[in-house]
């Protein structure tokens, strides 16, 4: 079990690979630092074993395939995960790593909207599309995490080996946020700077298409872990909308006795009972979700043990 592992995921990242790599031994010497080369062609993992680097390979396309590959193979007590493209500074981790350490953080934010982000980054919709998911998360999970999208965290042993890392591309972060705050894990937000790639470096990010993909993960798992709050408001819009239609009927009936709009009073029938079974299947959901919560509280038990018996057993070699 390493004490510190570091995690950078690659794809053809052969310009700044080396530099990145040189930067991390040099900030958190301690540290084991692993790269992981997703397909690159360029020759991205020579580089970064000559450059000292532990190098692994994930044949699947996709950032969260990668990651799902580190969590899986990888133990240590703290782990530091950052970009093979030198747009995190490598001095910001000895900090992260305290904040999992000695405060116990099970997951450490690299913020980097809250210093020079919007300034070096020329991609305006990126700063737009950092800010809204930012704020839709913190609006709809009530948490407090300062950078949704960045790829610096640090994390605890708990937190890799209990997150169901099921995403395949850029969205990973989306979820291992939203995944943070709704199983009540303690977060940490440490201001990094950031800086854009250097010359020659080609960002792998579409914005628009991973834009989309990670609004339409926030509503998946919104659906997923409030259906209380999901289903109850679709129930109540539909209530509503069935009863103002209604009324028009009602008030017919009782002026005349009699019922002219039969389409219309089946229509709102049909729609109120639809909002009635939508508000009943989010609390049957929510007791799922309530119980699901329970067990993870029993995994995290069986985790820690685990961590416990594989510290043990590397203090008995050393």
């Amino acid at each position: 079990m390493d004490k510190i592992a570091v995690l950078i995921p690659c794809y053809n990242e052969s310009k700044t690979i080396t530099k990145v790599v040189s930067d991390f031994k040099q900030a958190v010497p301690e540290s084991v630092i692993y790269v992981y080369d997703n397909n690159s062609t360029d020759g991205t993992d020579k580089l970064a074993r000559d450059a000292g680097a532990v190098v692994r390979y994930e044949r699947q396309q996709g950032k969260g395939n990668v990651i799902r590959r580190m969590f899986r193979e990888i133990d240590a007590e703290c782990y530091i995960m950052a970009d093979g493209d030198d747009t995190y500074l490598a001095e910001f981790a000895p900090e992260m790593i305290r904040q999992v350490l000695e405060f116990q953080a099970d997951m450490v934010v690299g913020d980097r909207l809250s210093s020079t982000y919007f300034q070096e980054n020329t991609r305006r919709f990126h700063n737009f599309g950092n800010s809204l998911v930012r704020r839709s998360i913190n609006m709809l999970f009530h948490t407090d995490i300062k950078d949704i999208m960045t790829g610096y965290r640090a994390f605890s042993y708990q937190f890799v080996k209990s997150f169901p890392v099921l995403p395949k591309g850029f969205e990973i972060e989306t979820e291992m946020s939203i995944h943070a705050a709704d199983k009540n894990m303690r977060v940490a937000n440490v201001v990094i700077e950031y800086r854009e790639r250097p010359e020659g470096s080609v960002s792998k990010l579409n914005t628009y298409a991973d834009g989309l993909r990670v609004l339409r993960t926030i509503f998946k798992l919104y659906q997923t872990y409030r259906p209380m709050a999901f289903f109850g408001a679709i129930g109540v819009a539909l209530a509503v909308l069935g009863v103002v239609f209604l009324i028009p009927v009602l008030v017919t009936y009782a002026k005349t006795g009699m019922v002219y709009q039969f389409p219309t009073l089946f229509a709102c029938c049909f729609v109120i009972l639809a909002g009635i079974q939508s508000f009943f299947s989010g609390m049957i959901l929510q007791t799922i979700v309530r119980k699901n919560k329970q067990d993870f509280e029993m995994e995290l038990l069986a985790i820690e043990a685990r961590r416990h018996i594989l510290e043990n057993g590397k203090k008995s070699n050393d």
